[in-house]
């Protein structure tokens, strides 16, 4: 007799049902709607239109053609590790040793390792939300349970209520996450906040991870408010960064996890079983990033904080728009009157008017209502999207 578990199965044999059931990217949905249409103007991931620096990219290329092509150490090639060290210590006036950083395969996958080490059945983690949406596939894949907490929007500006997201947090809480500066928002904690979440997390024995990606794309001062300003070495902290946004190295898949040395160790062997080490040639030119980046990162910054004005003044002039100026990363994040259905509305924005928005539903609670879109791109680029997007509000 066939297992009724296999009978009723969708798949050739038994997948766990978390799988199985795991949703779509909704941004994903509807980029396939037209990424192969090249009238198509793209804004909805979070990449710009800059190819990577030539420095970077001839680094690793150096790197390829040395022979840096065999398996590597788990955690990082060393000289990487000691220079984000150091990069760590002098962005954050708080010392920072190389046993503490763990280079992983892109940003996600530091996210997917540390639930893969934190969470499971019968646990929960707590979210600030709207997010990007893998954080919440990644933990509901270990089996835990995902409490989000919603920012709140009031007079033009996104604030977090710390009761509300200390009161989310129970006995079964094993994670608390943050993304700051936020995406989709770009709404930025600040320092003190920080500080009492950080505070709340030790007396709890709770995981804080921070995400922190966007760090270096802010519009004051070098670096957004971080936990590793008030960090200890042995907190219960995990801050994860990622090459992609400040260098413009999406495609590369490197990022990584700064974390108490033993998670670093305990890391080491997950990383092994998963992936075994993120390429070495790669790493090199994450090297090259790190040492003699920063005056790419100024042009970032600038480039993007004219792409805000350009398309904050669009949208806020708009009858139907409501809009906050972004503190921080690169995202304007509006709420359309008249709009029901994000997911919808990208959907026909994709197809009629010819411009790629992230749905604000795929950011989970709170998302529902609005759209995001990314503005770090050329002037004439955004012109033509504003253009397009306005023309299809005007038919809400």
């Amino acid at each position: 007799m066939t297992p009724p578990d296999i009978a009723l199965s969708r798949h050739p044999a038994p997948i766990r049902d978390i799988v199985a059931n795991i949703p779509t990217s909704k941004i994903g949905d509807v980029a396939a709607l037209g990424r192969d249409d090249p009238d198509v103007i793209p804004l909805w991931f979070g990449e710009g239109d800059l190819t990577t620096p030539e420095f970077i990219s001839e680094a690793a290329t150096r790197a390829l053609k040395a022979g840096h092509t065999f398996y590597t150490w788990q955690r990082g090639i060393p000289e990487l590790r000691q220079a984000i060290a150091e990069y760590t210590t002098r962005l954050y006036g708080n010392s920072c040793k190389a046993d503490r950083i763990t280079v992983t395969s892109s940003g996600m996958q530091a996210i997917a390792l540390s639930c893969q080490a934190i969470v499971g059945p019968g646990d929960n983690a707590v979210v600030v939300s709207p997010v990007w949406p893998n954080i919440v596939s990644a933990v509901e894949v270990m089996g835990a349970e995902v409490r989000q907490v919603t920012l709140q929007f009031r007079n033009n500006a996104w604030t977090l209520d710390l009761d509300k997201l200390f009161a989310a947090c129970d006995e079964r809480t094993r994670m608390l996450f943050i993304n700051s500066p936020n995406n989709p928002t770009g709404w930025m904690m600040n320092s003190e906040q920080q500080a009492a979440v950080l505070e709340f997390c030790r007396k709890r024995r709770i995981w804080l991870m921070a995400d922190e990606v966007y760090a270096r794309l802010v519009y004051e001062g070098e670096v957004a408010p971080s936990f590793l300003h008030h960090a200890r070495p042995d907190d219960p902290l995990l801050v994860m960064q990622s090459f992609s946004k400040p260098w413009a190295m999406t495609g590369w898949r490197l990022g990584w996890l700064t974390s108490p040395s033993e998670f670093g160790e305990m890391l080491a062997k997950v990383i092994q079983f998963n992936i075994s080490g993120s390429p070495a040639f790669l790493q090199h030119g994450a090297l090259a990033a790190i040492k003699d980046g920063e005056p790419f990162i100024k042009h970032m910054v600038e480039r993007c904080r004219a792409g805000r004005e350009q398309v904050i003044q669009r949208l806020a002039g708009h009858r139907k728009v409501k809009v906050a100026r972004p503190e921080a990363a690169f995202y304007a994040f509006f709420s359309v009157d008249g709009m029901s259905d994000s997911l919808a509305f990208a959907s026909k924005l994709v197809l009629d008017g010819k411009v790629g928005l992230a749905p604000g539903v795929a950011f989970g609670e709170g998302g529902e209502g609005y759209l995001r879109l990314c503005f770090a791109s050329a002037p004439e680029r955004l012109s033509r999207a504003m253009d397009r997007i306005e023309g299809q509000l005007d038919k809400l």
